[in-house]
């Protein structure tokens, strides 16, 4: 009987073992975003590229928030397998959830944000102003061609 409480309480330490460094590898995904890519978006896809990101980064932050609330429950029912270090095991994984749910939120917030500033450029008709700076230069060269043809 002794025997099986170990064999039990091990596997439960090991799957806590795999299930709190999948985040870290899944956070270092989220970390190699291009950054300058969101800062610089100036058209409407830039944007909506931007916003899909968020979305998807909202999506994961969610799953991982679900799966650190199922650990949390896990860990208060049969804390008794954990000994000594049940508290400090409850406690992380309550700050983990409640730091996935806050990314969750602000990935959320950002995706919107883009989705606004896209739809805002669409309504406004809206040129960024480096197309709309290429735009008039080519229009100079235009006039400049036809002026010398006349001459």
């Amino acid at each position: 009987m002794m025997k099986i409480d170990k064999i039990i309480a091990t596997f439960f330490l090991f799957s806590l073992i795999v299930a709190m460094s999948l985040p870290v590898q899944a956070t270092a995904e989220v970390e190699s975003f291009d950054v300058d890519a969101a800062r610089n978006a100036v058209t409407r896809s830039d944007h909506e590229a931007v916003a899909r990101y968020y979305d998807n980064a909202a999506v994961e932050t969610h799953a991982k928030a679900q799966e650190q609330k199922r650990l949390l429950e896990q860990y208060e029912d049969k804390s008794y397998l954990y000994g000594r270090e049940a508290q400090d095991m409850l406690a992380h994984t309550y700050a983990l959830a409640r730091k996935y749910e806050k990314e969750t939120q602000a990935n959320t917030r950002e995706a919107a944000l883009h989705r606004q500033m896209a739809s805002q450029l669409e309504e406004n008709g809206l040129i960024p102003l480096s197309l709309s700076l290429s735009l008039s230069l080519s229009l100079s060269l235009q006039k400049l061609s036809t002026i010398s043809d006349l001459n």
